[in-house]
């Protein structure tokens, strides 16, 4: 339940409109459900302004629905990542509004109000970086950020990001997704003075090593104010800008009020 949820069901519940009993029978799923080889975080939504996300990987596809249309009956916005087209299929018999992210991997609803704020600025070394790249856009989106993209703009043809360096300057935060030599978030480290999160993906020949010299070299990077996830973790890197942009959203909210 969302704390808009929650306000409405007091409010309905002081003016007399719904009876105790029926109030308790909508919360009596808080804070979690227990489906027997999940528990489902329904008061995540209350804590952190969104409600669980669902991992498919790993599930199997029953295990992914029940989840799933347990999630679903809140009404709320829902994301299940890592999902291929058999797991997006199941979810969207499901649910109609569901909307299947081919290159994300990811299954989303969007919040009923569409309403996105701040900026998040999405920046990619190269073209095979996109999926990742891709997860991080549609996570910050469905949470409520505005996110733009700059892609294939890596070391290799420096004078691509250089060229369009205005758009990192108006960024809010921004997301760096490279591999192989995992370089350009010190670039971008180095030219911008808003938070920059570095995402190293598997993309690289043999000694990328599944993209562990990219996280490493991140790890190392001499550019302040660069901020590193694991390898290939596009949601988690989307998430973070979110709460990042969100912050900056209310602190602007805060100075023209």
């Amino acid at each position: 339940m969302s704390p808009e949820g929650l306000e409405r069901l007091l409010r309905q519940l002081r003016q007399g409109r719904v009876t105790v009993e029926q109030a308790l029978q909508r919360l009596r799923s808080m804070p979690f459900e227990d489906l027997g080889f999940a528990s489902l975080d329904h008061h995540r939504s209350l804590r952190q302004g969104f409600p669980e996300v669902e991992l498919c990987e790993g599930k199997t596809i029953a295990q992914v629905v029940t989840i799933a249309r347990a999630l679903l009956k809140k009404r709320g916005p829902f994301l299940a990542t890592r999902a291929d087209p058999a797991v997006a299929r199941a979810i969207r018999r499901l649910d109609r509004r569901a909307r299947y992210y081919v290159d994300a991997r990811i299954v989303a609803i969007h919040p009923a109000s569409r309403k996105q704020t701040g900026r998040v600025l999405i920046v990619t070394a190269g073209t095979a970086d996109m999926p990742v790249a891709e997860e991080a856009r549609v996570t910050a989106e469905v949470m409520g950020s505005h996110v733009e993209r700059l892609y294939d703009v890596g070391v290799a043809g420096l004078h691509r990001l250089l060229g369009k360096k205005e758009r990192l300057f108006d960024a809010r935060v921004v997301i760096v997704v490279a591999g192989m030599d995992g370089v350009l978030p010190s670039v971008v480290g180095g030219l911008v003075d808003c938070p920059v999160i570095a995402v190293p993906t598997s993309r690289g020949y043999g000694a990328s090593f599944g993209g562990l010299a990219a996280l490493l070299t991140m790890l190392n990077s001499c550019a302040a104010g660069v901020g590193v996830m694991n390898i290939d973790n596009g949601f988690g890197a989307g998430c973070l800008a979110h709460r990042i942009n969100r912050l900056g959203e209310a602190s602007f909210v805060k100075r023209r009020s």
